[in-house]
């Protein structure tokens, strides 16, 4: 193994396992960008771009660290998120290797960009239709309402001044119409972000703002969908995507999944093809797993094959208790066919209404022609703020408290299932994210304990609710991130009370 420098970047280069093949990861130690950050981006890179083949060896931790000049911490936190989301497979005493599964599907998409495929996106769209109205009322804010953020933790008082001034000191031009792609300062630092945090590839051209995911799915749907046309979602999914993917007259068809998340075999049965995928690979909502990388392959390589269109729902990923964040599905996709959603309102605050897409460069036009029917463009007072808010550091601040605090309110409430639910509750998956999944250990109606725990003032969610053509799994989607642990205490028996009343006692 060699180590080369060149203008202040050091390139690790290694013989291979097999055919002594150079091994090149780009390290720069005058970076931003945290060593380990740097060494996973490397050999993930390597692996999806082939240079790294079947069964190959892994340099070791010391010697890669001895090499490149570090300590080992930074390698061993690279390979272990390497192999949390199944690029690499560990032998005991005998080092670490490229996964197998993701052989074939490497040297396919070699070879494809060997061959410079380029996607392309078919003319035959319709303006988007009326939408349904929504007559549900909100929910409370009581404890385990899904989606809420620790709203009494948001640095109030940095984000006020930031407003305040912008407020005071807007320029006449950002008074008038703005573009419906966004501000360009907010888009750049969204874009920023995404790259460094996220695995996304993107340019702030390739980032349009909109009101909130809600809005970025009912785009999605103007441009991608007719009445003709099928949405597969996750069975179970996220049901406040349902109405939005539906709006212009397109059909839901549910696909199950697996620990390994949507099981893309699934799309291939059946004999209508889905024209679009609604997928929430980093962190599956309602049951918690995260894809797995031999699945996103195969996902990608199935929407490459069939002309299809899969929407990314990145929804609450920064936040992972077992391991560091995973990358973006969009970042494995040469062949442009994801477009990824992310939102604010999950890790700042709702009622910002702020979100956006990041839309292949085939779809723009439709993308930014919709945008503007729409609603012209998002407030541009709260876009500039919020600019300033990421590029001052106060965002990637915020996202490392919260995930110290989601994980303290997360084990609050598992511990409280675990000392007075048991016997009740069987929690599904708890890694990740700002809820949790629990299923019933007996028959116990979910929906008719929701009902009753409204009344409590809680804000549960049945698990039954969340399937697309089935209610047989019962169970309840429980949100931590809107309660203090002393709060999630409290509520986890008053829940307790709530299931043994519908239970009869049992």
């Amino acid at each position: 193994m060699t180590i080369y420098c060149q203008n202040g970047m050091t390139t690790m280069g290694s013989a291979a396992a097999h055919g002594n093949v150079p091994l090149y990861i780009p390290f720069d130690r005058s970076a931003s960008t945290p060593y380990y950050r740097q060494i996973y981006h490397g050999v993930r890179a390597a692996i999806l771009e082939g240079r790294l083949g079947q069964g190959q060896r892994l340099p070791s931790t010391r010697t890669l660290a001895r090499e490149l000049g570090v300590s080992r911490l930074p390698v061993l936190n690279a390979y272990d998120q390497l192999l949390h989301e199944g690029y690499v497979s560990g032998r005991v005493g005998d080092g670490t290797y490229v996964a197998p599964s993701l052989v074939e599907r490497n040297e396919r998409a070699a070879t494809r960009r060997s061959a410079g495929a380029r996607p392309h996106a078919s003319n035959d769209r319709r303006a988007p239709g009326a939408g349904r109205p929504d007559t549900d009322a909100s929910p409370p804010l009581g404890a385990f309402r899904v989606g809420l953020p620790a709203l009494d933790q948001f640095p109030r008082r940095a984000w006020s001044r930031l407003v305040s001034r912008h407020a005071r000191q807007l320029p006449i031009e950002l008074m008038a119409y703005g573009p419906p792609s966004g501000h360009l300062p907010l888009r750049t630092a969204i874009a920023a972000y995404l790259r460094a945090f996220r695995a996304v590839r993107c340019e702030p051209a390739d980032v349009l703002v909109v009101g909130g995911s809600q809005m970025a799915l009912r785009l999605c749907a103007a441009v991608l969908l007719t009445p003709r046309d099928v949405v597969g979602v996750e069975d179970p999914g996220y049901a406040g995507a349902w109405g939005a993917l539906t709006a212009t007259g397109a059909a839901i068809r549910g696909v199950p999944v697996d620990d390994g998340g949507l099981v893309v075999r699934a799309l291939r049965a059946g004999r209508t093809r889905a024209r679009v995928v609604y997928v929430t690979p980093s962190h599956q909502y309602p049951l918690g797993m995260a894809m797995a990388a031999s699945r996103r392959l195969e996902l990608l390589e199935w929407a490459r094959r069939n002309d299809a269109w899969i929407i990314e729902d990145d929804y609450d990923s920064e936040y992972r208790f077992t391991s560091r964040p995973l990358g973006a599905l969009q970042g494995m996709d040469d062949a442009e066919r994801v477009i990824y959603i992310g939102s604010f309102s999950k890790v700042l605050f709702p009622a910002l209404r702020l979100g956006y897409l990041v839309v292949p460069r085939s779809l723009q036009s439709e993308f930014l022609y919709h945008r503007d029917a729409f609603d012209l463009f998002s407030p541009t007072l709260y876009q500039s703020a919020l600019a300033e808010f990421i590029a001052d550091g106060h965002f990637a601040r915020h996202i490392r408290r919260m995930r110290a605090t989601y994980q303290k309110r997360r084990d609050a409430l598992v511990a409280g299932i675990r000392r007075v639910l048991a016997h009740r509750l069987q929690i599904v998956n708890a890694d990740a994210g700002m809820h949790l999944c629990a299923r019933f250990r007996s028959r116990i109606d979910d929906v008719a304990v929701v009902e009753r725990a409204a009344g409590r003032g809680l804000s549960p969610i049945a698990l039954s609710t969340c399937f697309v053509d089935s209610r047989s799994r019962s169970g309840l989607v429980l949100g931590f991130g809107g309660s203090s642990e002393g709060q999630i205490a409290r509520a986890v028996r008053t829940l307790s009370e709530v299931i043994d009343e519908v239970a009869g006692g049992e």
